[in-house]
Parts: structure tokens; C-alpha cells; sequence
């Protein structure tokens, strides 16, 4: 379905009849006190955390190599509701206006993911659901440590992966069901104009900025240069290997 999303509207806000424990984001609203291995403690304070049933998730890089592109990613653009609602704010900080946010593939791990092989497993998966890429778990690779994006607002923890596929093969993103991924479509960048949009904040999706720069090391490329490291002369390739990949 080929359309656009003009506005959204607000039909109803449940917030103050709401239980903070419901819904598919619940809210603890905890006073804290720390204890030092001194003996002492400090004062009560407040401290608010935002989680839901499934904690973790993962995240995927879908690319390819070779062609004249070097290597592309295919990524995929959708509704972000908090991200468009943010726009009737008018907030100062606010660089630019975002309506839809393009991102790497990204899925909750679930209780049928705590298992050898799971994440992967749910990482391929995703890639189908969201991007219509259909791929083996098997080849998902690590792209290093995951991270919290937001550890002073939820305990969410997101794992990198990373998966090879011919981009042009493509079948029909199924979605999840939700309104919210009706309207989502894939976009396909090379990696170095993909970052470079996260540099300009075209795209402006914090883990995937990290999974494309995380990409770069995996695969050995350097997007300033357009080249990977293999193809430098050889007393480049020292001081590039390890280094982060900056435009």
C-alpha cells in the first residue's frame, strides 16, 4: 500500500486512569536509598524506570558486498509515534522536524529466545518480518558488545548483529499486525551515504549509527576513504585497522 501518513490523532489519553503497572511500557516509580561499603547511606531519592515484560532486543544490519556500491544496507522506514508527537512541542533543541524514522531492522527478545542460538534466531526472523528478508540464523554474526540507549529512563539492553543477503531478492514484509508497521518500506543506502545521514540527521536513530559504524569494523571497511583495508597500501592499513571509521 503506497501512501503517506499526513497527521496522527490523539483519540484518547488514557494517562490518568492508567495503572503504571499495565500496558505494553510499565513504569516503576521508586524512592531509592544507596548503601556504601562504609556503613553509610545516602538520602531517599526519587527514581522513575521504564521496562516492559521482554527487556532486551536485538538489532540487525542487513547488507551486501560488491557492485560498484562497495556495500549497501537496507533499512527500514517507519512510524515512530513518540518521535511524531514530539513535533507539537516545538522544542527548542529540535534540529529538525522528524516524521518517520529510519532505522535497522530491531525485534523484543522473548522468553523463546533464552536459548544457544536464540538471538540469532529472532534476529532472522525480525529481518523477514520487518524488511522481507529471508535469511539463516547461521549467518547472523556479532557486531561486538550490545547497549543500553537510554539507561537513565529504561533497563533496555540491545544486542548488534549483523547479516549478509542479496538485497535485490527481496519478498513481502509481513509486519507484526500493528497499525504502526503498516506503512513501513525499505530503504536501501550504501553504507557510507547511510552514515553520513546519521551524521547530517536525516536519519536519526541512535543505534543504528552505532550498527553501521559497528558494520565498518566487522567488515573492514573505511567509509572516509571508500575503500577497505585490504585495498590501502600497507603502512595505512596498521593505522586504520582498529581505529573508528569517521567520514
Amino acid at each position: 500500500m503506497n501512501r503517506e501518513i499526513a497527521r496522527i490523532e490523539v483519540v484518547e489519553d488514557r494517562t490518568a486512569t492508567s495503572r503504571l503497572d499495565e500496558g505494553f511500557l510499565r513504569m516503576r516509580r521508586l524512592v531509592l536509598k544507596n548503601h556504601y561499603d562504609d556503613g553509610t547511606t545516602s538520602r531517599p531519592y526519587d527514581c522513575d524506570i521504564v521496562s516492559r515484560k521482554h527487556v532486551d532486543a536485538v538489532a540487525v544490519v542487513i547488507y551486501e558486498r560488491g557492485g560498484t556500491d562497495r556495500v549497501r544496507v537496507a533499512l527500514r522506514a517507519g512510524l515512530r509515534p513518540p518521535v511524531w508527537l514530539r513535533n507539537e512541542k516545538g522544542l527548542p533543541h529540535s534540529e529538525r522536524e522528524h516524521r518517520l524514522l529510519t532505522e535497522i531492522v530491531a525485534g523484543v527478545l522473548e522468553g523463546v529466545d533464552d536459548h544457544a542460538g536464540g538471538v540469532e534466531k529472532r534476529a532472522a526472523e525480525e529481518c523477514l518480518e520487518e524488511a522481507g528478508y529471508e535469511v539463516d540464523p547461521a549467518d547472523v554474526a556479532h557486531l561486538g558488545a550490545g547497549a543500553f540507549p537510554t539507561p537513565g529512563v529504561t533497563d533496555e539492553y540491545v544486542l548488534l548483529r549483523a547479516v549478509e543477503t542479496d538485497l535485490d531478492r527481496r519478498g513481502e514484509a509481513c509486519g507484526d499486525g500493528s497499525v504502526m508497521e503498516e506503512d513501513a518500506r525499505v530503504v536501501l543506502l550504501t553504507l557510507r551515504d547511510a552514515i553520513r545521514r546519521c551524521r547530517s540527521g536525516e536519519i536519526a536513530d541512535m543505534k543504528t549509527e552505532i550498527g553501521l559504524l559497528r558494520l565498518c569494523d566487522l567488515l573492514e571497511y573505511v567509509p572516509a576513504l571508500d575503500r577497505f583495508l585490504d585495498e590501502l597500501p600497507e603502512e595505512l592499513r596498521e593505522h586504520a585497522r582498529g581505529l573508528p571509521p569517521l567520514l
